[in-house]
């Protein structure tokens, strides 16, 4: 596997330094359910060399990565958080089902579906972020599929994620899918230290109208 940490450090859009807090939305996920299910059953997966384990506490799936925090402009954050709640309580909560862990080439991702509602939050928040900031930001994720990851590469020449034991192991495991309901979007100022991804919580938006199992 390549080193997550050096992949995003190094991308051409928008660059992600260590230690940088750059605004985030991610989906409201019950962390005790998150804990019991998708981190603790996998944490002989996780706990290898070359893989940084992610804690349930900072497990959580992005909608969109905005910019730096400090090249907002004054009353930017407070009015993008302003038109986010007014959409949002027009949009009903939603289940996402997070798969098996799959391998991928820089972390242990769990996909999520069906990405439709997932998405339309991903591409609300980038609109009200472009209007208010009068585009300055790229837009990433240029591609949005929801996704949940458990562990991120740290591999270096001489200590490299084994993936195909990875795969191994997994094809030995009988869990299956995760079912868990989305009621709200955080916003957060996001840093990594080359070895975890944290934040700092800002604002919690609570999803509105009846629920949606569809």
């Amino acid at each position: 596997m390549d080193n997550f940490f050096d992949e995003v450090q190094n991308r051409k859009i928008q660059p992600y330094l260590p230690f940088r807090k750059d605004l985030h939305w991610h989906v409201a996920l019950d962390i005790a359910t998150v804990r019991k299910e998708l981190v603790e059953p996998y944490r002989e997966l996780t706990h290898r060399p070359g893989i940084a384990p992610v804690a349930a506490r900072d497990a959580h799936v992005t909608l969109l990565h905005d910019g730096p925090l400090l090249e907002f402009a004054p009353g930017e954050i407070e009015k993008i958080t302003e038109l986010v709640r007014a959409e949002c309580a027009t949009i009903a909560p939603f289940d996402i089902t997070l798969d098996r862990p799959a391998i991928g080439r820089v972390a242990i991702e769990c996909p999520g579906r069906p990405g439709q509602p997932a998405r339309r939050l991903w591409e609300m928040t980038a609109r009200v972020s472009a209007e208010v900031t009068g585009n300055r930001f790229p837009r990433l994720p240029q591609v949005f599929h929801p996704h949940l990851s458990i562990g991120y590469s740290t591999s270096t020449p001489t200590v490299r994620a084994d993936r195909a034991a990875m795969k191994v192991w997994l094809s030995d495991c009988p869990r299956g899918p995760v079912t868990l309901t989305a009621t709200a979007l955080n916003l957060v100022a996001q840093w990594h230290t080359r070895e975890r991804i944290t934040w700092d919580h800002l604002a919690a938006i609570p999803l509105g109208g009846p629920p949606s199992h569809h």
